[in-house]
């Protein structure tokens, strides 16, 4: 026979009252907070799909925004581009004629006075500044003004000119994620973007009794090659050749030294590592190719070495001064040579920054497909149904309310209550 004491019905009436009023704020609490899932007791198998959904797409809105920023960027560098081939346009046409041997000395001066001021803008346009402040042509030195320029007399002129200017960007390593494990280039290095001719590297130190002491390894525009002790000349041409770095290696047969060509145009950033296992490397400056590696990123060639290979301002400079000099035969000749060179770089360069741009295109489009419906598996497993949320909480409701009236009604409040 169950004992029953004068407390217990208040304490029954307490508990379910407490129940109910827990059950009301579970149901209010889903209802602000737009999920039906509060705990994982509520629905595991749910919640751990909706952990997973939730993952996935934040990832897919931080890829949306990178492909935003990279179209953005894209779109800076492809207007800068085809604006320094509509100057390289104009220099061309100058040359053209000029080369006609038709226009006197005043003539040429004047076409050389105008080719001399569209190199200014060229070297505005390569050290231009993007929306986000960032050095456009500089790489991954993004606030460093990429080109340098150094002044001087040229023959012919009245003023002080650009006589040199000199790279001190890095090349374009700075990359984003567009979506899971792919990747793309944000930057061309103002190395690649103005460059004209095939860069050659040629070293005059006899390498054929070379041996490498101390393992270690080098970089050639940014791809690391190791060597491993009593590797030859032969053995380290074969690893240059092997590697997926833009430059073919081979013994130059008069010094018997080792020699870089570029395979395109653009500048050959070459430099010994430094902080391997094994201690610095020095097989590149061993082999007479550079004479140590540069703060600046700038050409650091040995001053044995001999290089060829200019740049698009080093064709413009040599238009110029030809101009000035009232040269006609270098005009026509290497000068036009030389803009052909440019412009057919500048123009595969504004073909590659149009190709990653469509693809980042491509790559926005499919996210914005993809990312609703993510959310809308993820409001599959863990949103909240409101007609029924608003409807259990009506029922709920009711029923506490009543549950009230009858407490008031079976337990009424005496004067005793209040003294306890």
């Amino acid at each position: 026979m169950r004992r029953v004491s004068t407390d217990m019905p208040n304490m029954d009436v307490q508990y379910y009252l407490r129940r109910q009023e827990e059950g009301l704020s579970n149901i209010q609490s889903k209802i602000s907070s737009q999920n039906r899932i509060r705990e994982l007791r509520d629905d595991p198998l749910a919640a751990s799909h909706a952990v997973r959904y939730e993952s996935y797409l934040a990832r897919l809105e931080r890829f949306e925004k990178n492909t935003l920023y990279a179209r953005g960027r894209f779109n800076e560098t492809y207007s800068y581009l085809n604006e320094v081939n509509a100057a390289l346009q104009r220099i061309r046409e100058l040359s053209v004629q000029g080369a006609n041997g038709v226009y006197g000395p005043e003539d040429m001066k004047n076409m050389a006075a105008e080719v001399n001021e569209l190199l200014k803008e060229l070297a505005a346009l390569a050290n231009a500044t993007g929306q986000d402040g960032k050095q456009i042509f500089a790489g991954d030195k993004s606030f460093t003004e990429p080109f340098r320029l150094v002044e001087g007399r040229v023959a012919g002129g009245e003023e002080n000119m650009v006589v040199r200017v000199e790279y001190r960007g890095a090349g374009a390593s700075r990359k984003t994620e567009i979506s899971e494990g792919t990747y793309t280039e944000l930057d061309i290095g103002g190395g690649e973007a103005f460059w004209a001719e095939k860069m050659q590297i040629l070293s005059t130190v006899d390498a054929s009794d070379y041996r490498v002491e101390q393992g270690g390894s080098f970089y050639l525009d940014g791809v690391e090659i190791t060597v491993n002790p009593g590797d030859t000349i032969h053995a380290i041409t074969a690893r240059i050749n092997e590697s997926p770095a833009p430059v073919k290696a081979y013994i130059d047969p008069e010094t018997r030294g080792l020699a870089l060509e570029g395979t395109s145009a653009h500048l050959i950033r070459a430099e010994d590592r430094q902080d391997g296992p094994g201690g610095p490397s020095r097989v590149l400056q061993d082999l007479g190719i550079i004479r140590g590696n540069a703060e600046t990123n700038a050409p650091n060639w040995s001053n044995s070495a001999r290089v060829y290979g200019g740049s698009v301002f080093d064709m413009v400079i040599r238009v110029r001064d030809a101009l000035y000099r009232g040269d006609h035969e270098f005009v026509g000749s290497q000068g036009i040579g030389g803009m052909d060179l440019a412009m057919g770089n500048i123009q595969a360069r504004i073909a590659e920054v149009g190709s990653r741009q469509e693809r980042a295109e491509m790559a926005w489009a499919r996210l914005n497909q993809e990312i609703p419906d993510v959310t809308e598996s993820l409001g599959r497993e863990s949103g909240l149904d409101f007609s029924t949320a608003v409807l259990e909480l009506k029922q709920m409701d009711f029923a506490h309310r009543a549950s009230l009236q009858t407490a008031a009604r079976i337990l009424p409040p005496t004067l005793l209550d209040f003294l306890r």
